[in-house]
């Protein structure tokens, strides 16, 4: 069954308003929209540890292309984006599940902080998955 906790470094986050908030990667992007309670409807975690389901396709590549300030963004574009996560295995598609995407964190943290020593000096924003899609952040020690 799922893992009852997410952890993610705190560096995975950047804020819209952060300065180069134009660059951010679509990874970071959907996480991101993950962590936020208002965009459950759009897009939520589910099953398995790191996998999660875009419900509304059309509205995450609206979202998507607001933040890239590219007007025509849709779908197909985003996720022809995201099949490029797919050789770098940051992320690959959940077989027979339509609109499901699971994360490899571990190549997440790899590919783009090779440099990172995980065991100690980082700091990690939590999230607990709870009862159906009810999401909270987590307590030390999840």
């Amino acid at each position: 069954r799922s893992h009852p906790c997410f952890a993610f470094p705190d560096w995975a986050y950047k804020p819209e308003s952060s300065p180069g908030s134009r660059q951010i990667q679509l990874w970071h992007f959907i996480l991101e929209l993950l962590q936020k309670e208002e965009y459950q409807g759009v897009i939520a975690w589910q099953g398995d540890y790191g996998e999660f389901v875009i419900k509304d396709p059309d509205e995450v590549a609206r979202l998507w292309g607001i933040r890239k300030c590219k007007p025509h963004m849709n779908y197909d574009k985003l996720s022809r984006a995201l099949r490029y996560y797919y050789n770098k295995r940051i992320l690959h598609k959940t077989k027979g599940k339509r609109f499901t995407y699971k994360f490899n964190f571990s190549k997440v943290v790899l590919v783009n902080y090779p440099l990172l020593d995980m065991r100690e000096g980082v700091s990690w924003v939590g999230i607990c998955q709870g009862e159906g899609e009810r999401r909270e952040k987590c307590q030390s020690g999840c």
